[in-house]
Order: structure tokens, then sequence, then C-alpha cells
């Protein structure tokens, strides 16, 4: 449950599911990379806290290319790199710079791409 009153999260993004092919390999990889914290919902459901935003795994979302690019920030690029490989990520985009900093995309083991940014 957010601390935020209605107010301030009025309009502000609250909840993110993502498509699983397979939520144990989901919860694993997001685990051990990211240290997120997981809640099942049945066999084909987890939701996830990052301590800040909270979001879902789910087997009945359908998987497809394209849509948003969620972006996620770490103080230590390269080593958010070599825990996303020896994770079993799938780089999608090496690292790369751009305007205000640098950061590298990557494919989780349901084929969901996300990137991961820091300062230059």
């Amino acid at each position: 449950m957010s601390t935020q009153s209605q107010a301030e999260q009025h309009h502000r993004i609250d909840y993110i599911e993502l498509p699983a092919g397979d939520i144990a390999e989901v919860k694993r990889f997001y685990g051990e990379v990211f240290g997120w914290r997981f809640e099942d919902y049945g066999p084909d459901y987890t939701s996830f806290q990052d301590g800040r935003l909270n979001g879902g795994f789910s087997k009945e979302v359908p998987g497809g290319k394209g849509g948003p690019l969620l972006v996620l920030y770490s103080r230590d690029l390269e080593a958010t790199l070599a825990r996303v490989r020896e994770a079993g990520g799938r780089i999608v985009k090496d690292t790369f710079s751009f305007p205000g900093g640098r950061r590298f995309h990557f494919a989780d083991p349901s084929g969901n791409e996300l990137a991961v940014w820091t300062e230059p």
C-alpha cells in the first residue's frame, strides 16, 4: 500500500504489469538482479515491489513486441549489466551514451525489453 495520499497519486503511474512465460523464472531473475520482492496470487500471477513502484507479472497478459520501455536506474551500470548477464538476461542494446547519461537494454527471461541507465 502506498504512503502517498489519493491526491498525490492522482494521474500518476501506480502499477505496471508485464507478460511472463514462466512465473518462477521471472521471479528468480528480477530477485537476483534487482532484489525485488514478490507475492504470488495463484500459479499465473505474481506481484512485485521494488521499493518505490509496484507491479505484476502475468501468464495471462499477451506478450508481444513494442509498447512502453521501462527504464530502471543504477548507481553502477557495469555491475548491473554483469548481474543481468549472470542471471541469464539477454543484452538487446549494448551500453551507449545519450544526452544525460549512459544506458543498456536487456530482455528478461520472458522476452520483455527493459533498459537501465546511469548519469555520465
